[in-house]
């Protein structure tokens, strides 16, 4: 491919959606199992990847000491990868009826959303990669649409709105193959048999 017929490109990760996308098809699914880095370069070859976007909330540490520090582990990943910029989010505490605590994230899915449709505005990019199925997006898709720029989806078909692939280009499925193709392994330990 010729330079000059390049795509910038930026990709935007919804942390929290993904994390649950990875339940919906095994549950022993992690996040922190998933080498970003490596899908990123497969979905942007023969495209010039300006920015990743990668959005969550850290856990409390009280929660889990085990989960917590393996999300520790892959923020720490995730800020050595080029051009990745990690926007941390809060949990907020919230009680349901049966008077259980849960955690709910504020605030990831409107800066994915300002970051994406300023860089549009911007001309930072000619395509956007959502990585996201999630239906509060659609509108957002509509929006970066009209600035002239190419929405590409990326989600778990389980886990994904109607609404949103509708809006977008292209949208390509998440699945089990993917999921396995890209599973992290810790290169240090992995040559060292």
């Amino acid at each position: 491919m010729k330079k000059e017929n390049l795509k910038r490109v930026s990709v935007y990760i919804d942390g929290a959606n993904f994390y649950y996308g990875l339940k919906t098809i095994n549950q022993r699914y992690s996040d922190v199992f998933f080498d970003f880095e490596k899908f990123v370069k497969e979905i942007t070859k023969e495209n010039k990847l300006v920015t990743i976007y990668y959005y969550n909330a850290p856990l409390k540490e009280n929660y889990n000491k085990y989960v917590y520090w393996n999300q520790m582990g892959l923020f720490a990943r995730l800020r050595k990868i080029p051009k990745c910029k990690v926007v941390l989010c809060k949990r907020q505490k919230r009680v349901d009826a049966d008077e259980k605590e849960y955690y709910i994230i504020k605030g990831d899915d409107i800066h994915l959303s300002l970051d994406m449709l300023r860089d549009a505005c911007k001309d930072k990019y000619d395509k956007a990669i959502l990585i996201s199925g999630d239906g509060d997006f659609t509108q957002l898709v509509n929006y970066v649409k009209q600035e002239k720029k190419e929405v590409n989806v990326y989600a778990f078909k389980d886990l994904t709105s109607v609404d949103l692939i509708n809006k977008a280009n292209k949208h390509f499925w998440i699945d089990k193959k993917i999921v396995n193709k890209f599973f992290w392994r810790d290169r240090k330990k992995s040559n060292h048999k």
